[in-house]
Formats: C-alpha cells, sequence, structure tokens
C-alpha cells in the first residue's frame, strides 16, 4: 500500500491539506437564477468560523452535532466545522419520517441541531415535543447561520490559536460521524465511524478506482449529502480537486446536468434506470420515426456493449452502432448534458447488467461497486480499465474480503466501524470473529472480483423448498420502461409473486387509456393488468423456472418515503410493504391464475 494511504490522519487534518491550496472555483451552486462558484479559501473560512461558533455555544469536544437539510455548500461548511471544533457529525436525512429524526436525536444525545430552513425547523418543532437548540442556514434571524458564523468570527479574533486547538488533540481512531442506518424495519442503528475509518476508505478509493480524476475534470453531487456513500465522496472529490457542482434537489437534475456537463457523477441504479425509462417515454410521446428510431437505438446500444465485452462482434452489428451513435445516440447524450461524462459509479443497490450495457454503448460506463454504512462505505469496486460487468469490482487496497461458509460476505480493515452506538450486543454479533458479517450472500471468482447475489435476510423459500432472491428477480422486472417500482414476495409461498409500481407516462405512450382516469382506475383495468401480466413475464423469462414471474399485483402508487414503504437511502421496507398489501397478497394466491389489482 502507498504510504498517503498508510498514513492514518484525523478529517480535520485532511480538510486543512486540502483546502489550503488555493482555489477560486472548489465548489458551484445554483442560488436563484444562476450559479456561484465557492473558493476551496472561503469554504475553508467558513469551516474554521462555524468551528468556533460550536464551541462558543458552549459545546465540548465529543458532542454530537445534528445536520439536516438538502445538499450545499452551506451543508458541507458546516459538516466541516462540526468536524473542526473536535465535536460529531450526527447527518440526518431532510426526508426523515418525524418520529425517526426524533429517535435519532434523543439515540444521539444531539446537543445542537443545524437545519436548512425555517420550514423544516417548524416541520420538526411540531413532530418533537423538545429540540436542541437550532440553527438555520436560510434565515435572517438570531439563529441565522449567517450570525452563527459572525459569532465564530469574533472568537477566532481574539484567538489565534482557534480552531486548531480543538482539534489538535483528536486521534484517527475517534468517532468523527455518527451516521444512522436508515433502516427497513425497526429503529435506525447509530454507526460510529472514525476520522481514519472515512479518511481512509476515500485515500483508498482515490488510488484505485477514482485515480483518473483530475483538476480539470467537473463532477456533479446527486445523491443526498446525509448518505455516507456521498460523504466518502465528497473527501475523495477534495483530495482529488476536480471542480465540484452541487445538485440541491433530485428534482433540479436537469438542468443541472446542462449546466455541470459532467465528466464523472455517483448514482444509484434507480437513477440510472429512470433516465433510461424517460428517454425511451419521451419517444414514444413523440411518436412518428422517434417512436421506432430511438428504442432500435438503444437496444442497438447495448448488443454492441455487450459484444464488445463478452465477445460476439460483427461487421453488421458494428456497422448498425455507428449509424445509431451518430443518428440518436450521441444527440440523446448532449441533450441530458451528458457529452463530457467519462464515466459514472453506482452502489447501494444491484445494476442489471443490460442496463451498465446500453450505458456503455452509449459512451459513458457504469463502475459498480459494493460497501454498506458500517464500511464507510466502500469494499470493492470496478476499475476504469479492468471493470468487469456483473460483478461489483475488487477490493479497494488494505481491505479484505472472505466469504462465510453459508456464502455470506464478510470484510475487515480500516474501513470497518467502531460499532453501533450504546449496541455493544449488536455490535458484537456483526464483528465476530475479527470480521464485519456485511448480511449479504456472494461470491469472489478467481480473479478476485466479488459478485453479490442478495440480502442473507431477503433470500425467502417458497413452499416447493426452492430459494429465491428477491433482489436479482426486481432488478429484471425493472428493466422495463413501464415499470417504476417492483417487489418480489413469495416466502413460504407455491411460488413468487410481484407488486408492480407502473410508470404510468410511459404506459399511457403505449397503450389507449382514458385521459380522465385516475390511477386508481387504472390499476383496475383488465387492459392494464394483462399488459403486467405479459410484461413480468417477459422480463423474468430467462431466470430460473423457479424464480419467474407469472402473475403480479398492479398497485396505483410508487413506494415512497412518506408513506413509509422506503428508506431515506430509497431502500423498500419490505415488512412494511407487506404487511400493507397482505390482504392484496393473500387473494392473489387465493385467486384464478390471472392479474391483479389493488387500489
Amino acid at each position: 500500500m502507498v504510504d498517503w494511504i498508510s498514513e492514518r490522519e484525523t478529517l480535520p487534518e485532511l480538510i486543512m491539506r486540502v483546502l489550503s491550496e488555493p482555489r477560486d472555483r472548489a465548489l458551484a451552486e445554483r442560488r436563484g437564477d444562476g450559479w456561484v462558484d465557492v473558493s476551496s479559501t472561503e469554504l475553508l473560512e467558513r469551516a474554521k468560523n462555524i468551528a468556533c461558533a460550536i464551541r462558543a455555544a458552549g459545546l465540548q469536544g465529543g458532542d454530537r452535532v445534528a445536520l439536516i437539510g438538502h445538499n450545499s455548500v452551506d451543508w458541507i461548511a458546516t459538516s466541516f466545522g462540526i468536524l473542526m471544533s473536535g465535536c460529531i457529525v450526527v447527518p440526518i436525512y431532510p426526508t426523515q419520517a418525524g418520529d425517526i429524526t426524533a429517535y435519532i436525536l434523543k439515540h444521539s444525545e444531539a446537543k445542537l441541531l443545524v437545519v436548512d430552513t425555517e420550514a423544516t425547523l417548524r416541520t420538526l418543532g411540531a413532530a418533537i415535543p423538545v429540540l436542541p437548540k437550532a440553527i438555520v442556514f436560510e434565515s435572517k434571524g438570531p439563529f441565522a447561520l449567517s450570525t452563527f458564523e459572525s459569532e465564530g468570527a469574533k472568537a477566532r479574533a481574539a484567538d489565534s490559536s482557534l480552531p486548531e486547538s480543538y482539534y489538535a488533540s483528536l486521534a484517527a481512531d475517534d468517532l468523527a460521524i455518527l451516521i444512522y442506518t436508515s433502516g427497513t424495519t425497526g429503529n435506525p442503528k447509530g454507526v460510529m465511524l472514525s476520522h481514519d475509518n472515512i479518511a481512509f476508505d476515500a485515500k483508498s478509493s482515490l488510488y484505485g478506482a477514482f485515480a483518473v480524476l483530475t483538476p480539470q475534470d467537473r463532477v456533479l453531487s446527486v445523491l443526498p449529502f446525509s448518505h455516507i456513500y456521498e460523504q466518502t465522496m465528497m473527501f475523495i472529490y477534495f483530495i482529488a480537486k476536480p471542480t465540484y457542482f452541487i445538485c440541491h434537489d433530485a428534482n433540479e437534475l436537469t438542468a443541472d446536468l446542462l449546466h455541470a456537463r459532467p465528466n464523472y457523477m455517483t448514482c444509484v441504479p434507480r437513477i440510472f434506470d429512470r433516465v433510461l425509462a424517460g428517454i425511451n417515454g419521451n419517444a414514444l410521446r413523440a411518436g412518428g420515426l422517434q417512436a421506432r428510431l430511438v428504442p432500435w437505438a438503444l437496444r442497438t446500444a447495448r448488443h454492441w456493449a455487450r459484444a464488445k465485452t463478452f465477445g460476439g462482434s460483427n461487421p453488421l452489428l458494428s456497422a448498425q452502432y455507428a449509424v445509431a451513435k451518430r443518428l440518436v445516440l450521441d444527440k440523446v447524450r448532449a441533450r441530458l448534458g451528458l457529452d463530457a461524462m467519462k464515466f459514472f459509479s453506482s452502489g447501494s443497490a444491484a445494476l442489471h447488467v443490460d442496463v451498465a450495457m446500453t450505458y456503455l454503448g452509449l459512451g459513458m460506463p457504469i463502475m459498480q461497486g459494493y460497501g454498506l454504512t458500517e464500511t464507510s462505505p466502500v469494499v470493492t469496486v470496478n476499475y476504469p480499465e479492468k471493470n468487469k460487468y456483473g460483478s461489483v469490482g475488487a477490493v479497494i487496497p488494505g481491505v479484505d474480503v472472505s466469504i462465510a461458509s453459508d456464502g455470506e460476505v464478510l470484510t475487515r480493515g480500516r474501513h470497518v466501524m467502531l460499532g453501533y452506538y450504546r449496541d455493544p450486543e449488536a455490535t458484537d454479533a456483526v464483528l465476530a470473529g475479527g470480521w464485519f458479517h456485511t448480511g449479504d450472500i456472494g461470491e469472489v471468482d478467481e480473479n478476485g472480483y466479488l459478485t453479490i447475489t442478495d440480502r442473507k435476510k431477503e433470500v425467502f423459500k417458497t413452499a416447493t423448498g426452492k430459494f429465491v432472491a428477491p433482489a436479482r428477480v426486481e432488478s429484471a422486472i425493472k428493466r422495463s420502461m413501464f415499470v417504476a417500482q417492483a417487489m418480489v414476495f413469495g416466502d413460504g409461498r407455491p411460488y413468487p409473486g410481484a407488486l408492480i409500481c407502473p410508470n404510468w407516462e410511459n404506459l399511457r405512450a403505449e397503450i389507449e387509456l382514458p385521459a380522465d382516469a385516475t390511477v386508481d382506475e387504472l390499476a383496475k383495468r383488465d387492459d392494464v393488468k394483462a399488459f403486467y401480466a405479459a410484461e413480468v413475464r417477459k422480463r423474468t423469462a430467462d431466470l430460473g423456472s423457479f424464480e419467474q414471474i407469472r402473475r403480479a399485483v398492479v398497485i396505483p402508487r410508487e413506494f415512497s418515503v412518506e408513506s413509509g414503504e422506503l428508506s431515506p437511502s430509497m431502500k423498500v421496507k419490505r415488512r412494511v410493504v407487506e404487511s400493507r398489501y397482505a390482504g392484496a397478497i393473500d387473494a392473489f394466491y387465493r385467486s384464478d391464475p390471472k392479474i391483479q389489482s389493488v387500489a
């Protein structure tokens, strides 16, 4: 391992090192109708002022500070300020349910709360009886972040040793970030990550997969900063020094892509699926030649990429691809603001190989990786020059992976968490034998590439004794441009079934439906049921016979964080969903073999 990865440092030391080099355009974010550049010097000064303000407010080193907000420069400055004060960052998703936020604030014993807007604070106040002292990004009152920073600047002016003296005594193995796993059941666990956990994982990942990043590149952040994946990527970006564009909200992604025209992005499979569904849907709605040409071009791109990757290319396919690229693919990339994209990285969930092949055919390879909150998060990743599609890559330097006798993936190294906050029993259970037990099932090939098949706890057995990995089946179903979401069920049942959330916009462009019908009414229509019966059969036809979905339940609305069916990191809460649709699922198995619906 190279020396600069081996060296241990605290996050304040890392922040000082990477931001002390002046750069006029370290960050860029949308403000109002335009974009504003932020220099490394400005960001560092703000972080120092916030650090001093935190201590001036009476907090001591090791106290917890909760941070709730959408992506912004304010979020980064505050996070860095908390770290430089010697306190602990407790990031909370702004979309988190009120009862879960209340639990995190109480369990973490947060002494200070920093939120993005007064509206967020009012919402929290209505749900949580007693809040810690609060600071607000977007406010002009006495609790405004700008006022808070001014107080910190005064403290620095009075004592030149600040804030360095606050973090000088920190050790690399001290707790830095307390991040609560969103969880799909029960209360979230507080994952304790040290300074070294994050610094090591960022530097090791950069040395491996992300070594191609340069100061001339542009990156766009779209995942929530509260997500550990994006937090570690944040440090990777500041070390590598590309221009870092911030997307405040996923609803602004289209406009932000066109402005930033990034060379690199970190995404999750849900985003890749939705972009493809949008491309196909727009073509369907345009009608005429486009409705035939765009799907043909995407299919050709996928076939060409698969042949190039796995073998089987021929002159005819290459010629067809050249035509598709010139007539459609290059134009699609430009319209999306992705014409300068070099590659994506993907994590958090399974990425279907057909999706990866389509993006490769578009000239935008996806490097899939693997990790968990408890591992800071990166464990394995594919490299640009050694990308094994279908796998989640090889271990980053300094990380070990092993496969247990039951197929569970185990890992150890400096990336593994300190433990779960105030939960020694759970900590001992997952760190048994000196290895972190991931809860995922996988295998490692002869070249060291890891493949994940499913979550250990999510694999279920049908009444016929067959084990089904739902994520694999769901990934196949979600390749359809007409499916927004899918969840496979079937534990103890004769065969698996699926809950289908339609992409209504694309479906309306495909089949004739009443314009004034509600989604509840549409979900009950026989033609809609029949359409999805055929669609799930087609999408799962290549799976094992025991995994194939022949029938499904159409539900009118997508799963959401607000309804409690998704975690803030967009993972389906299977128990919640199965409980909510238990009646429909029971009816599904009692009924005749035809598609069912529930409104």
